[in-house]
């Protein structure tokens, strides 16, 4: 039997554990700073259940999450900058929004390069 799996460039693979990585980080992140980093729980913690949803797309690699999730962490980036007197938590959310959204156009634009 054949395999019917395509051979994918190296740099298309390492923007997609990129993105991987820093969606995972955003959400141990979010959980952290909400639950145990203040003084007491919030329950501003169910922000991280849209983070939750695109995991299996981006470890799919589905194009199409790639591009709605690049749209999806702007709100993410903007709550590091409103909270960014609070401390390392706003700052490495900031970090992870670009790197995550980066690692996601970047992905988009080498899978369309590399299937012309």
């Amino acid at each position: 039997m054949q395999s019917t799996e395509v051979a994918v460039p190296p740099a298309v693979e390492a923007t997609r554990w990129v993105a991987v990585a820093s969606v995972l980080g955003l959400i141990v992140l979010s959980l952290a700073w909400e639950l145990w980093l203040p003084a007491r729980p919030s329950l501003w913690v169910v922000k991280v259940l849209p983070l939750c949803v695109p995991v299996t797309g981006l470890l799919k690699r589905r194009m199409y999450t790639y591009r709605w999730v690049s749209l999806l962490v702007w709100p993410y980036f903007m709550e590091g900058v409103v909270r960014f007197n609070e401390g390392w938590p706003a700052t490495a959310e900031i970090a992870l929004s670009l790197i995550l959204f980066a690692a996601c156009a970047l992905h988009v634009r080498l899978r369309l390069r590399s299937l012309k």
